[in-house]
């Protein structure tokens, strides 16, 4: 081989070099930020452990401080967007909403709070995705409903919310698949009402002090969160068996 034909060889092959160092800095990046977010999770949750502060304790204190403060919507609004970080169930900051500013406001807060934070968790699922969809979609069950999502995000989100699947996790999923974030969000804010009105009512039926520990329940409206479960495990039933007998025409059809 000609020494010209040498010399263009490794220039190619410098210029591929440069090429993938250059390609491998946003992966490099992700996983950087990957790696910090969960050493949050980690940090969060040991915490919370050596301070012997299980998630209800965390709530009755965030409650506490809530009462008190000048900020207190404003904050409780930030907690919730933030709370899908740390995984921080969200049925207790729905609760901590109707004990808090009632039935009717409190619920409504939580709608716009839970909404909020479900669109923060999907925005991280969106800067996360491509590579992790390579590694779960081989699973079966995960490749159909990834599959679905890119068809009909709307309708699918819906099905998933209904079904009473992980909150954070169905948004995460719905990031890394990068869906439309309008479907997302529209199908989320209806999928989750029953259950933001149940949980919430159950907190507005809450009464008493939960800095001195004594708290009591209005009858009438947790009457009224009991119903609103009960609607909800209606509508999950339903979709669940409209989900089985999909899936079996599907498994049939050649």
């Amino acid at each position: 081989m000609s020494e010209g034909g040498l010399l263009s060889g490794k220039v190619i092959v410098r210029k591929a070099g440069l090429t993938s160092q250059y390609l491998s800095v946003p992966n490099r990046s992700k996983v950087i930020a990957f790696a910090g977010w969960l050493i949050l999770i980690a940090g969060y949750w040991w915490y919370s452990d050596s301070k012997d502060l299980s998630p209800i304790e965390t709530t009755r204190d965030l409650i506490s401080y809530l009462a008190v403060s000048s900020f207190a919507l404003p904050t409780y609004i930030a907690i919730y967007m933030l709370r899908p970080v740390v995984f921080f169930p969200a049925t207790l900051v729905t609760i901590a909403a109707g004990f808090l500013y009632g039935p009717v406001w409190g619920i409504l807060y939580a709608l716009i709070a839970s909404n909020l934070s479900s669109l923060v968790a999907y925005l991280i699922g969106r800067f996360f995705g491509g590579s992790f969809l390579s590694s779960v979609t081989k699973f079966s069950m995960v490749g159909k409903y990834a599959e679905r999502l890119y068809a009909n995000g709307f309708e699918t989100t819906l099905v998933l919310r209904f079904l009473f699947l992980p909150y954070d996790l169905v948004s995460y999923f719905s990031g890394f698949l990068r869906i439309d974030w309008r479907e997302f969000l529209l199908a989320t804010i209806l999928g989750s009402v029953p259950g933001t009105i149940s949980f919430g009512l159950l907190g507005a039926s809450l009464e008493g002090d939960f800095t001195q520990q004594v708290v009591g329940l209005d009858p009438v409206t947790l009457v009224g969160a009991a119903v609103m479960f009960l609607v909800s495990i209606g509508l999950y039933r339903f979709v669940k068996y409209r989900e089985s007998r999909r899936l079996q025409s599907e498994s049939n059809s050649p």
